[in-house]
Order: C-alpha cells, then structure tokens, then sequence
C-alpha cells in the first residue's frame, strides 16, 4: 500500500512548508552519522538522505522505485530483505501513520539495525493546531489528514520496549493549517515563538532514537577496599613443633 496521496500533498503548499522544515532538520542531524549502510524507509520520491556521507544508501518502498534517486528497492515494510544487525541509519518518513501495523514495522527496523545505530522518525503530532484541524474538519479522507497520528509520548513508549534510547527530538510548523502559501508566509513568525513558548504543539516533529543492547559487565574485585587491603597484609602465622 503506497501513499501516493501523501507526495501529492507534499506538492502543495501545505506541504512544501512541511517537507522545507523536515529536510532542513535532517539535513542538520543526518551530516554527522557515519558508517556504513543507511535506509531510509517510505516516500521514495524525496532524497532524505541526501546530507548524509555513509557510503551505501538506498530507499525502500512498495512502489516502482523512482529513476534518479539513490538505489531503490521495491519491499513490504513488516519484511525488510535486509539482514539482521547491518544497517546504522534508518529514516522513517511518515511511515508509521500511513500504513498498517506499525508495532512490525518499528520491529523489523530494530532487527536490521546494528547495536547504537540511528532512528530518525518523521511524524505529523497530534496535539498541535493541525492535530485539531484533522479532528474537527470532518475531512477524515484526504491527506495528510486520514492518518493515525502518533503522539510523541506514545512513540516514546513503542520505542523504549524495543530497547532504543531516545537521544533527541525537535518540533516545528507552528502556523495553521493554511492551504495558500501567503497566508503560511504570513504566520511564519510563529516559528520563533513556537519554539520558545509552545515547543511541544509543533505540527511535525522529528525523533532521534539509538538502539541499545545490554551487554555483560565484568566484575572484578574491589583491590582498593580497606577489607581486601587488611585481609592481603595478614601475616600467616607458621607454627613451631616442639622439637624444632
């Protein structure tokens, strides 16, 4: 199941105003994670890895990979024809609100990852100006509006029973929902305020989350404790016979 309503959407004023602020914060937190292999999982018509120097990159989708892009591969998202532990960035675009089962999909991308690689998710926030709007619109059909919108809370959850820690986050888009790019211009600056007053209610969000594995620790003794310290400088005691 693709999302072709959603690239279209993208195209729109509404969504150049998104996707402007989506690409800039990748682009930002994506040029410093290194390595050696990078997916980016979705929306197969924007580059989001585009900023970031691991040599192997590539897209997956369930549709037609696009020319002109970085290596496509046509899957389903709840099985990645990937192997397990090989990968050390993913990219989720607005993935987890467009398709079904989104609990396999956050499993199947911490299979592929290696221990402390990166997740970047993408998602439209719930508790914002347009998390309003998509409820009391009644226009529950069209995109972006017919998706299952994550809280961040939520996804915080989700992702610390996988084992992943969440390193870092950012909020934006903080206009309304306009649908004409002057009227967006307009209320452009709210983003500043938005940032400092209401930081949670931005109408997108981008989480960062590392994958962590519990690893044996060695325990070896304490050698500086008083107790060893007294116990190591005993004297042993030799016993005299009578007849030495």
């Amino acid at each position: 199941m693709s999302i072709p309503g959603l690239d279209s959407w993208l195209e729109t004023p509404q969504g150049r105003y998104v996707l402007h602020w989506e690409q800039s914060r990748l682009d930002a937190a994506l040029a410093d994670v290194f390595g050696f292999n990078a997916l980016q999982i979705g929306l197969s018509r924007r580059d989001f890895l585009r900023a970031n120097r691991i040599p192997l990159r590539a897209i997956l989708d369930d549709a037609t990979p696009e020319d002109g892009l970085p290596l496509s591969i046509q899957t389903v998202f709840t099985h990645l024809p990937i192997a397990a532990q090989s990968v050390d960035l993913v990219v989720l675009p607005h993935v987890l609100e467009f398709y079904p089962e989104p609990h396999r999909i956050l499993r199947e991308v911490e299979r592929v990852l290696r221990p402390e690689g990166q997740l970047f998710i993408l998602g439209f926030n719930p508790r914002s100006l347009w998390g309003l709007f998509r409820r009391l619109s009644g226009r529950a059909r069209d995109f972006p509006w017919n998706g299952q919108y994550l809280s961040v809370p939520r996804l915080k959850d989700w992702l610390k029973l996988l084992g992943f820690e969440l390193d870092r986050g950012a909020f934006g888009c903080y206009a309304p929902p306009c649908t004409r790019e002057k009227w967006l211009e307009h209320w452009r600056f709210l983003e500043l305020a938005g940032n400092r007053w209401w930081g949670f209610a931005g109408s997108v969000y981008m989480v960062r989350a590392i994958k962590r594995v519990c690893g044996m620790r060695l325990i070896v003794p304490t050698w500086n404790s008083p107790q060893i310290k007294a116990k190591a400088l005993t004297p042993i005691v030799r016993k005299e016979h009578p007849d030495d």
